[in-house]
C-alpha cells in the first residue's frame, strides 16, 4: 500500500483538509481532488475510481467525502480498511459533519492523519491509541508538576519561618531596648527586621491568595529579600496562557465535586453569630437488572460561633428519621443530655464552645441495601436494533420531600461512532466527542418535576451504555435531621442563628 494523501472535501471537489505523504505540490493535489467528482459514476454503487495513474477510495459523510488517493499498483482491501479508520478519526474531532467545523478543527485532524499514514504506508494503531498518541500524556510533566507543587509548599513554609524569627527577634530587641537588627545579607542592601518581616507575611498571605494576574508584584525596595517562591514564575506563565485558549488546568486540589461544594458551600447572605452546617454526602451503587448493591450516607452537623457572648448555648435538635440510622455526638458533647432531650450541649456546662471555628457536634451514618431508600432511581434500557441500539433510560424521584438540582446524567458512548440521534428528551443534553459521553442535565427534581424519560439511537452493544453515573446537589438534607432552637444555658433564653443545609454525591452509579 502507497498512500498519497487524505483529504476531506465538499462533493464539488473542494478541498477542505488535505495531508500528502509524499511529495506532492498544491496544484497536483487540487488537481486531482477537483477532478474526482467528475470520475465518479452515480449510475453504479462503488466506493472506488481508477484513473491511469492513481485510485480513490472515497467514503459519503453527509454533505462531504473522504478521500484516500494512492496509487494503482496498493491492496485495495487496505485501503478500505485504511478508509474507514480515517472515517471513524473525524467525528471524535468534529462535533458536525460540516465545513466549518472540519474547517476550525484542522491540525487536530492532520496530526491523527499523521499518527495513521507514516510515508505513505499505514501504521498499526488502532483509534484508542490515536488518541492517546495526540493528547500527549507525559508521566515526566506530571512527575515535574508534582516536584514544582513540593518546592512551592517547602518555600511558603521556609518564608512562614523566617519572618517569624525577624519577629521574634524584633520583640526580643524591643524589650531589651536595643535597635532592631538588620536583615542584610544581599550585598549592600539592608532592611530593617521590623519591615522586612511585615512585607515577608504580607507576601505569604497574597501568595495564598487565587492569582487573577500572572504578573508577581515586585518589591518597591533595592531588597532582594522577596525573591523566595519565585522559582515556579515560569510555569505559572505556561498554564495562564493555556487557561487563556481554552485549556482546562486540573491542579491537585480541585475536582469536579470541588467546584459544586464550593457552590453550595458559600457564603449565607444572612450568616448569624451562630451558624450551623448540615451536610451530608451519598454513595451509592445499583445494578443495571434493579437491586441496590450499597448505598451508604455521611451527615454532620457543624457549629460555628462568631460571638463569644454565644459560646455557652445548647442545640435542639429534631430527629425525624425513620429509616434507622446511627448517631454519634462529639466527645466532650453530654452524650446522656442528648440521649434523653435531643440536646447538644458540652459535659461541663461552665466551658464554651469555640469561637470562629467549624466544630462538628453531631453526626450520623447509613448504610443499607433496602432498595426503598433508593432517594432517585435510574432504569437504563439498551436494546439492539438493526442499525446499533435503542436507549431509554428514565429517572424517578422516590423521596418525595427532596429538591435536586443541577443534575446530570452521564451515559457512556461507544467511541468513533458519532453523535448519537436523539428522540424524546426532558430537559437538554450535552455530547462530549472526546470522552465518549452523553451528559443528560436536568436543573430541578422535586415532587412537581418526579419522573422523565430521554430516547436516543446509536452504533454499539448494550454493554457500551454503562456504568451510568449521576451527580446533583440540594438544599434539603435526606435525614430528617435538622436543628430547631438554640437556647442559652443560663435562662434558657432563645439565640437567632442560620442554618446553611447540603445533600452531596460522592458516588452515584448505576453497573
Amino acid at each position: 500500500m502507497v498512500l498519497l494523501a487524505a483529504a476531506v472535501c465538499t462533493k464539488a471537489g473542494k478541498a477542505i483538509v488535505s495531508r500528502q505523504f509524499v511529495e506532492m505540490t498544491r496544484t497536483r493535489i487540487e488537481g486531482l481532488l477537483a477532478a474526482f467528482p467528475k470520475l465518479m459514476n452515480t449510475g453504479k454503487q462503488h466506493t472506488f475510481v481508477e484513473t491511469e495513474s492513481v485510485r480513490y477510495v472515497y467514503q459519503p459523510m453527509e454533505k462531504l467525502y473522504m478521500v484516500l488517493i494512492t496509487t494503482k499498483n496498493s491492496n485495495i482491501l487496505e485501503d478500505l480498511e485504511t478508509l474507514r479508520l480515517f472515517s471513524r478519526v473525524i467525528p471524535e474531532y468534529c462535533r458536525a459533519l460540516e465545513e466549518n467545523e472540519i474547517s476550525d478543527h484542522c491540525f487536530d485532524l492532520i496530526f491523527a492523519f499523521d499518527e495513521i499514514v507514516a510515508l505513505g504506508y499505514r501504521e498499526n494503531v488502532n483509534l484508542a491509541q490515536i488518541r492517546t498518541f495526540t493528547e500527549m500524556d507525559s508521566h515526566e510533566e506530571k512527575v515535574f508538576r508534582a516536584v514544582r507543587e513540593t518546592q512551592e509548599r517547602e518555600a511558603k513554609a521556609e518564608m512562614r519561618r523566617k519572618a517569624k524569627e525577624l519577629q521574634q527577634a524584633r520583640r526580643d530587641a524591643e524589650r531589651q531596648g536595643k535597635k532592631a537588627p538588620g536583615f542584610g545579607g544581599f550585598g549592600s542592601s539592608a532592611v530593617s527586621g521590623g519591615s522586612t518581616a511585615a512585607m515577608i507575611t504580607e507576601t505569604i498571605i497574597e501568595t495564598d491568595k487565587p492569582k487573577v494576574a500572572p504578573a508577581p508584584a515586585r518589591p518597591s525596595g533595592p531588597s532582594k529579600a522577596l525573591k523566595l517562591g519565585a522559582k515556579g514564575k515560569e510555569v505559572d506563565n505556561f498554564v495562564d496562557k493555556l487557561k487563556s485558549e481554552g485549556e482546562t488546568i486540573m491542579s491537585s486540589n480541585m475536582g469536579k465535586r470541588t467546584s459544586e461544594a464550593t457552590k453550595v458551600h458559600g457564603p449565607p447572605i444572612n450568616m448569624e453569630s451562630v451558624h450551623m452546617k448540615v451536610e451530608e454526602k451519598i454513595t451509592l451503587t445499583c445494578g443495571r437488572d434493579g437491586g441496590l448493591q450499597n448505598m451508604e450516607l455521611h451527615g454532620m452537623i457543624m457549629l460555628r460561633i462568631s460571638d463569644d457572648k454565644f459560646g455557652r448555648i445548647r442545640l435542639h435538635v429534631e430527629n425525624e428519621d425513620k429509616k434507622g440510622v446511627q448517631l454519634q455526638t462529639h466527645p466532650n458533647v453530654d452524650k446522656k443530655l442528648f440521649t434523653a432531650e435531643s440536646l447538644i450541649g458540652l459535659k461541663n456546662p461552665e466551658k464554651s464552645f469555640p469561637v470562629n471555628s467549624d466544630v462538628g457536634v453531631l453526626k450520623w451514618r447509613l448504610q443499607t441495601t433496602e432498595e426503598s431508600f433508593i432517594p432517585l432511581t435510574i432504569n437504563c434500557w439498551p436494546s439492539e436494533s438493526g442499525n446499533g441500539c435503542d436507549v431509554n433510560i428514565e429517572y424517578e424521584l422516590q423521596e418525595d420531600n427532596l429538591e435536586l438540582n443541577d443534575v446530570v446524567i452521564t451515559i457512556p458512548l461507544p467511541s468513533g461512532v458519532g453523535a448519537p440521534v436523539i428522540g424524546e428528551i426532558d430537559g437538554e443534553y450535552r455530547h462530549d466527542s472526546r470522552r465518549n459521553t452523553l451528559e443528560w442535565c436536568l436543573p430541578v427534581i422535586d415532587a412537581k418535576n418526579k419522573s422523565g424519560s430521554l430516547e436516543f439511537s446509536i452504533a454499539g452493544q448494550p454493554n457500551d451504555f454503562f456504568p451510568v453515573q449521576v451527580s446533583f446537589i440540594s438544599k434539603k438534607n435526606y435525614c430528617n435531621i435538622q436543628v430547631t432552637k438554640v437556647t442559652q444555658v443560663d435562662g434558657n433564653s432563645p439565640v437567632r442563628f442560620s442554618t446553611e443545609t447540603t445533600f452531596l454525591v460522592d458516588k452515584y452509579e448505576i453497573l
